[in-house]
């Protein structure tokens, strides 16, 4: 086994960087996120198991080596020397300079100068990808997500493991160990960014329905169900549990099931009733197919619901089908 040298040691124990023998080699433990990039050209690897870089004694000698003469030049207090202000790779001025050099600091600036209003849906996504894709022309992965899933919200709304669709190998990457662990990083960050802005999303929504009449907030309460169901891949039945002031207790999912299907228990929406002091209740479920007209199965199961809730005092106000930019109200249409 290769082993670093007690210099080498020293100097990355000055970065705030720890090294344990480990597996025939090393592990690299502290900061090391920042300096991802150095860790693959001196030769390291990441094991996203174990979630540590390992090495060899020769590239822990190589990355001291590297780290040192970035500090001594002052270039490692926020970018490597070869790297450009906005993350990209950095490259001589004039003739032969790519066309998306600088592009995603350009757009950043845009963004900032017209609050966003001025960019295109692609553009936005494209923007909020610059923080989990690293040395990457984000614009054909948005471009792509866009077009698989339909929209923004549809995006946010996906299931996490079918961002893996939208990503290629890293064609900057050295070798293709290399390249497919940059897209294994690439996709986790992604995964976690998109469903915490989604998250956000609804729950800023839904600040506009609590502590608030329900019943006289019914617009707030539509952009609310619209924005947590209408983009749901599969079909999701809640029940908003109402006080003696028709306040929101609690919104809850009591099922989920296919694309055109989901269980539902009238018992078991009565007995959590009771549980929660609920005095009224919303019944809401989603179509995943856009069209909020209501099924056979849909009338039928609700009067089943209807007659259990009945039975212990509570009152349906209303069920409520949630499309794509529809929504059908059964009190309105007159079946219920």
């Amino acid at each position: 086994m290769d082993t670093p040298s007690p210099a080498a040691v020293d100097r990355l124990a000055r970065f705030g960087l720890a090294v344990e023998p480990a597996d025939g080699g090393f592990v690299l433990r502290g900061g090391t996120y920042p300096l991802r990039h150095l860790l693959r050209e001196a030769g390291g690897r990441w094991d996203a198991a174990a979630r540590v870089w390992r090495l060899d004694g020769e590239a822990l000698t190589r990355l001291a080596g590297r780290l040192e003469t970035l500090a001594e030049a002052g270039g490692l207090a926020e970018r490597p020397a070869n790297f450009a202000a906005d993350g990209e790779a950095a490259r001589p001025e004039g003739r032969g300079r790519p066309h998306y050099h600088g592009h995603r600091r350009r757009l950043r600036e845009r963004f900032l100068r017209a609050s966003g209003e001025a960019l295109a849906d692609y553009e936005l996504l494209e923007l909020l990808l610059f923080f989990s894709v690293w040395r990457r022309d984000t614009k054909p992965i948005a471009k792509d997500m866009l077009a698989r899933f339909g929209s923004l919200g549809a995006v946010l709304a996906a299931d996490p493991a079918r961002y893996r669709e939208c990503f290629g190998l890293d064609p900057t990457a050295a070798g293709e160990g290399a390249a497919r662990q940059v897209r294994e990083d690439d996709l986790l960050f992604t995964r976690v960014l998109l469903k915490a802005v989604y998250e956000l999303h609804k729950r800023v929504l839904a600040e506009a329905v609590r502590e608030r009449e329900v019943i006289s907030s019914w617009s707030a309460l539509l952009r609310y169900l619209e924005g947590t169901l209408a983009h749901e891949p599969r079909e999701q039945f809640r029940v908003l549990f109402l006080d003696r002031k028709n306040r929101l207790i609690a919104d809850e999912v009591q099922g989920r099931g296919t694309v055109d299907h989901t269980p539902l228990y009238p018992r078991e929406v009565a007995k959590r009733a009771l549980e929660l002091g609920a005095s009224a209740v919303i019944l809401v479920h989603n179509h995943p197919s856009g069209d909020p007209t209501p099924s056979e199965a849909d009338v039928a199961m609700t009067r089943r619901v209807v007659e259990a809730l009945a039975a212990v005092g509570v009152t349906v106000h209303d069920h409520v089908v949630v499309g794509r930019g529809r929504h059908t109200s059964f009190r309105a249409a007159g079946l219920l």
